[in-house]
C-alpha cells in the first residue's frame, strides 16, 4: 500500500505531499491545478519514462518520493538484493529524481538502483489506468491474459508441453541442418579413436619408454661402469690372481688388524665391528652391481622396437594433445570423443528417434492446447455475463460484452503443429497453430446498444464507453488481481448522471480489496471516497509563486470543506442549492456504502 507521496518541482507542483491510505482515495481540483501531475509522479516513482520537460522552470531537478508498505516477500527480497533498507513494518522508501538536463536516477530503500528495478517492483505493487492506458484492451496478449486471470486458468501444462516440443523440434532441425558437418566430425572422431585404440597407450607409458630407450642406448657404457665399480669393491672375477687391491680385501685387512689389538682396548673392538659392517655393505653393493651389469639388455632389436613404440606414442600426443602434454591428455581426448560420438549420432535410426520424439511432443502440445482452448471458451461465457451485468449497472442498458475465443491465425510468433492428425479425430480438423500462450486468439467485442452488431472494443466504443468497459473488467477481475494498489486517471471521462454514480459505486467496491486512487472531475465519484484530497493552484492564497502548487495547496477535506468541494464540482460554486445537492450526494453514497457493508465518510 502506498502511504504517502511527495512531489517536488514537477510541472505546476512546486512542493506537495499527498497523504494516502487504504480504501478509496480521490484527488480532485480545478482544471490545470496539478491533478495530472499526481499520476505523472506515480508513473515516475514506479519506473515510468522520464521527461525533462516536466521539470519546473528554474528548478535543477524534479523528484518524487513514496512510502510503500509491502506484503510481498518477493518484492522485499528484491529491495534487499539491490542494497535497500526495509523498516521493521515492511515499509520501503522509493525515490525518483529527474534532472533538468535529462538524467534520471532511482533509489530503492535509500540505495541507488537502476530505474528498471522500480518497474520490476511496480509489477507486484501498482497498476495505473488512464485514458491512454485503455489502449491495452485492444492488444490480443492483454485480452488473453485477462481471460485467463478471470477464470484462474492453468496455462502451465500447455507452456511446459510447448517448450518440450520446441526443444525436440529444434534438436531435430539442428541435426538435419548440420548432417553433413556432423558426419564429417563423426568420421574424424571415429578415425582418431581407431588410431588411439590401435596403439593402446597406457597412462605414463611415454615417460617409461623414454627412460627405457635411454638405458638401452647407453647399455655398453652402463655395463662397463657397473663392472668397474664391482671390481673396485670385490675384485675382478675374471682375474683372481690380480694384485690390484679391492675394497673388500682392504676392509678385511683393517678389521683383522683392529681385532688383534681389541683385547687391549674395548673401543678398538667397536671400530673393528664397524669395519666388518662396511665389508658386508661393500659385498652387498658389489653383488647388486654384478646383477645390474648381467641384466642389461644390449639387443639392438629391442632398442629398435622401443624407439618405434615411442615414436607412435609421441605421435599420438602431438596429434591429439598439446605438445607439452602427455599420454593422459590423449586418453582424455579419446574419452571426450566417445561421448561426442554418442551425441552426434546421425544414423538413420537416430534421426528416426528424434523425429518420433518431436512428433510425440507435438501430440502432447496439441492435446494441452485443446484442453486450454476448451477452458477458455467456458470461462469466456462467464466473463461475458459478468461484464455485461456490470455495464448494465454503468448505465449502458442494452450493451453486451463478448470475449470471443477463436483458433489462432497464422502470423508472427505462431508455429504449425502437424496436419491435424495429432487430435486423434477430436476437436477441429486441420493443422493447429500455436504460440507461447496457446492456440487461441481472444478478442473483446462490445455491442454498444441493443440492435447494434458486436465490434472490437477499440472501434466500437466511445471514450466514455471504453472507460466503463475497462472499469467493468477491473471490477470483474478484482478478486484475481494480486496487485494491491490501483490508480485511475479520469477514467470517468465522458460519463455523467446515473452512470457516474455507478462508476463511484464500483470504484468503492474495488476499494474493498485494494487501495484505489482516483483522479476525477465527477462529484458522484468523489462522494464515495474514504479520503478526499483536493489540489489547488492559488498563488495568492496558498503561497505558491507563478501559479505553482505547494504543500499548503494539497488538502484532505472532510465535513463542510468536503461538501464545498463537491458543490464546486457539481455547479462551479458553493451556492446554497449546490451545497444541498452535495450533501444529498454524500448522504446517498454513505447509505449505499453502509448497505454494502462498507462505511462511508
Amino acid at each position: 500500500m502506498l502511504e504517502e507521496l511527495r512531489i517536488q518541482s514537477l510541472g505546476v507542483i512546486e512542493d506537495a505531499v499527498l497523504p494516502l491510505g487504504s480504501g478509496l482515495t480521490v484527488v480532485t481540483g480545478e482544471t490545470g491545478a496539478g491533478k495530472t501531475m499526481v499520476v505523472t509522479g506515480l508513473l515516475l516513482l514506479f519506473g515510468g519514462r522520464a521527461d525533462a520537460a516536466r521539470v519546473r522552470d528554474g528548478a535543477t531537478q524534479a523528484s518524487v518520493d513514496g512510502i510503500v508498505y509491502v506484503n510481498d516477500a518477493e518484492v522485499l527480497d528484491r529491495v534487499r538484493a539491490v542494497g535497500g533498507t526495509v523498516d521493521p513494518d515492511d515499509g520501503v522508501v522509493l525515490r525518483r529524481v529527474v534532472a533538468a538536463a535529462g538524467r534520471s536516477r532511482a533509489y530503492v530503500g535509500g540505495a541507488p538502483a537502476p530505474v528498471a528495478v522500480l518497474g520490476e517492483l511496480a509489477e507486484n505493487l501498482v497498476t495505473v489506468h488512464g485514458q491512454s492506458d485503455q489502449l491495452r484492451l485492444t492488444r490480443r496478449a492483454e485480452q488473453v491474459q485477462a481471460l485467463d486471470r478471470f477464470g484462474d486458468i492453468d496455462t502451465a501444462t500447455f507452456t511446459e508441453a510447448f517448450q518440450h516440443w520446441r526443444r525436440a523440434a529444434g534438436e531435430l532441425e539442428d541435426r538435419l541442418a548440420r548432417t553433413g558437418e556432423l558426419r564429417r566430425e563423426a568420421d574424424m572422431l571415429a578415425y582418431g579413436l581407431a588410431e588411439i585404440e590401435a596403439v593402446a597407450p597406457a597412462p605414463g607409458e611415454d615417460v617409461e619408454l623414454a627412460a627405457t630407450a635411454e638405458r638401452l642406448a647407453h647399455a655398453d657404457a652402463l655395463r662397463l661402469a657397473a663392472r668397474t665399480a664391482h671390481n673396485a669393491l670385490a675384485g675382478d672375477p675374471d682375474d683372481p690372481a690380480s694384485d690390484v687391491p679391492d675394497v673388500g680385501a682392504l676392509l678385511g685387512v683393517a678389521r683383522n688388524a683392529l681385532e688383534q689389538q681389541s683385547a687391549a682396548d674395548p673401543h678398538l673392538a667397536a671400530l673393528a665391528a664397524r669395519a666388518a659392517e662396511l665389508g658386508t655393505l661393500a659385498a652387498d653393493l658389489a653383488g647388486d652391481l654384478r646383477d645390474y651389469a648381467d641384466g642389461l639388455d644390449t639387443d639392438p632389436a629391442r632398442l629398435a622396437h622401443i624407439e618405434e613404440r615411442r615414436a607412435r606414442v609421441t605421435g599420438l600426443v602431438r596429434k591429439y594433445a598439446d605438445a607439452r602434454a602427455d599420454v593422459v591428455a590423449v586418453l582424455a581426448w579419446a574419452a571426450h570423443a566417445k561421448d561426442r560420438l554418442g551425441e552426434i549420432d546421425v544414423s538413420d535410426q537416430a534421426l528416426a528417434d528424434l523425429t518420433a520424439a518431436r512428433d510425440a511432443a507435438a501430440v502432447q502440445t496439441v492435446r494441452a492446447a485443446d484442453t486450454l482452448s476448451a477452458a477458455r471458451r467456458e470461462v469466456a461465457q462467464r466473463l461475458d455475463a459478468a461484464v455485461t451485468a456490470e455495464l448494465e449497472g454503468l448505465a449502458m442498458s442494452g450493451a453486451a460484452f463478448q470475449a470471443v475465443v477463436r483458433p489462432r491465425a497464422r502470423g508472427q510468433g505462431t508455429v504449425q503443429l502437424g496436419d491435424g492428425s495429432q487430435r486423434g479425430g477430436e476437436g477441429t480438423d486441420g493443422p493447429i497453430l500455436v504460440g507461447t500462450d496457446g492456440a487461441d486468439d481472444v478478442e473483446f467485442l462490445l455491442r454498444p446498444h441493443a440492435g447494434a452488431p458486436p465490434v472490437p472494443v477499440a472501434r466500437g466504443a466511445s471514450g466514455g464507453e471504453l472507460s466503463r468497459v475497462m472499469l467493468a473488467l477491473e471490477v470483474c477481475l478484482a478478486g484475481t488481481d494480486p496487485v494491491p494498489t490501483m490508480v485511475f486517471d479520469e477514467v470517468d471521462a465522458g460519463v455523467g448522471g446515473r452512470a457516474a454514480v455507478e462508476v463511484g459505486r464500483r470504484l468503492a467496491r474495488l476499494a474493498r480489496d485494494h487501495q484505489v486512487i482516483v483522479v476525477t472531475h465527477l462529484a458522484q465519484v468523489a462522494a464515495y471516497a474514504d479520503r478526499h484530497v483536493v489540489v489547488d493552484k492559488t498563488a495568492s492564497d496558498s503561497g505558491g509563486q507563478d501559479g505553482s502548487v505547494t504543500a499548503s495547496d494539497v488538502r484532505v477535506v472532510s465535513d463542510h470543506a468536503r461538501v464545498a468541494e463537491l458543490a464546486r464540482m457539481l455547479a462551479g460554486s458553493d451556492s446554497p442549492t449546490a451545497l444541498r445537492h452535495a450533501e444529498e450526494l454524500l448522504a446517498s453514497a454513505a447509505e449505499d456504502q453502509q448497505g454494502t457493508g462498507k462505511p462511508g465518510r
